[in-house]
């Protein structure tokens, strides 16, 4: 994780009292958030929850019925435009074209941001996230964990400073999964603020400097880990046997790099 960040910071994402319906069905309700920059915060929460609409509102995508979003001091409504040169949107399923190989993909973007240099732009994000002996393959030839690492390396094309995740991991396996937080890690350690949503526990404990919960379209709880730690009374202590996790034996078996 990466080191906190000086509280007098402006916050990287700000948002007060976002509300959101699709009919009758309410889906935020009053939702207050601050990102501070150069870090890592995960938005957990159940399938439902409003996790997904949050990003779509942040990423100008979406309308908010009340409240304000604010990316790097921008508001997200009057100026669409400039909120949506400082952000990368990475969504649940990687957005990469098969047909291609992964240089190729990253040059694509690389064009249509209008960066100077997208081949050698191209060979750092493949260098930096360990693709390079792939970067000539098609795409269709990707694991799903490279296929994620490559579309988390198109999103830095232009040097966003605020990126969005949205359930990177799903439908991943244990290696593919790890291989993508390795990714997350790599782009917190050159500063780049990352919202992250996912409903899965260990992803945040994992990956995150600081955790909100959102449930039912509210923010129940929010905080660092630790914080949210000492909301529950004194962890006991007890010595048992402690059994291996199935992810631990099958990353084991599978040769993870992670394995015990």
């Amino acid at each position: 994780m990466n080191a906190p960040t000086a509280v007098t910071a402006r916050p990287a994402v700000h948002i007060r009292g976002l509300e959101k319906a699709f009919g009758h069905l309410s889906v935020l309700k009053g939702v207050d958030l601050e990102v501070p920059p150069g870090t890592i915060y995960a938005l957990l929460g159940s399938n439902g929850a409003g996790k997904t609409t949050a990003i779509r509102i942040i990423a100008t995508l979406l309308r908010a019925d009340a409240g304000t979003v604010e990316i790097q001091g921008r508001d997200a409504a009057a100026e669409p435009a400039r909120v949506r040169e400082a952000i990368s949107l990475t969504g649940q399923f990687a957005a990469v074209d098969e047909v291609l190989t992964g240089r190729e993909n990253l040059v694509l973007i690389g064009r249509l941001r209008h960066v100077a240099d997208p081949g050698g732009v191209a060979d750092s994000l493949l260098e930096r996230f360990s693709l390079t002996d792939a970067g000539g393959r098609r795409v269709g030839t990707y694991s799903g964990g490279m296929r994620r690492r490559l579309d988390i390396a198109m999103s830095l094309i232009g040097d966003p400073p605020v990126v969005l995740l949205d359930e990177p991991t799903t439908g991943l396996d244990p290696q593919a999964r790890i291989e993508v937080w390795d990714a997350v890690r790599e782009l917190a350690r050159g500063g780049t603020t990352i919202l992250l949503t996912t409903q899965y526990l260990d992803e945040a404990e994992q990956l995150a400097d600081r955790i909100a919960i959102l449930h039912e379209g509210r923010i129940i709880a929010e905080g660092t880990l630790e914080d949210l730690k000492r909301r529950f009374p004194p962890a006991r202590v007890e010595y048992i046997e402690k059994q291996p996790s199935l992810e631990e034996i099958f990353l084991a078996i599978v040769g993870g790099k992670d394995a015990p």
